[in-house]
């Protein structure tokens, strides 16, 4: 049992540089913009986390009112909330991307967990290869919640809506 053990983990190890580099270099660099993103947000790197995105890019964020267009709104938000160096730490577990037919588009979504409080969440959104350098032109952010628990989770936030409506 052993030996079939130590067989299948060195199998393992040697096709993890093969399904690498079955990886297209636009799948490889799309990857590489995600994790500098988060990268960036974990450090309160306003202008490179920013940087990440196209001109008319949004964030949608986990709330119902939260649709920030890059200009002003997130822009004036990431600054506000990154000013100490301090931003948020979501650290990506696996990522899913896609291409439109000419390569100019990509869509994505990754499982993420929140440093902050263990949290579970899903980023999704699209890319832009805008002259060369891929860019995200939505990025949403979205609470993963099991099935098994999703009427109460829909329960309470009724209540608070209810709450915040008096």
């Amino acid at each position: 049992m052993r030996s079939i053990y130590i067989t299948l983990m060195a199998f393992g190890i040697m096709l993890a540089p093969l399904q690498a580099q079955d990886m297209s270099a636009d799948e490889k660099a799309v990857i590489a913009v995600l994790d500098d993103f988060h990268d960036a947000a974990s450090k309160g790197d306003n202008e490179r986390y920013l940087g990440h995105f196209t001109d008319s890019g949004v964030f949608l964020g986990t709330d119902e009112w939260e649709r920030w267009p890059l200009k002003p709104e997130f822009t004036d938000y990431v600054a506000g909330r990154f000013k100490n160096g301090v931003g948020w730490v979501y650290k990506s577990e696996k990522k899913e991307i896609d291409f439109s037919k000419d390569g100019n588009v990509a869509w994505f979504d990754e499982t993420s967990v929140s440093q902050r409080n263990d949290s579970r969440f899903r980023g999704s959104g699209v890319l832009e290869k805008i002259d060369g350098e891929w860019k995200v032109a939505q990025y949403v952010l979205s609470v993963l919640v099991y099935n098994e628990v999703a009427g109460e989770v829909g329960k309470i936030i009724a209540a608070e809506k209810a709450k915040r409506e008096q």
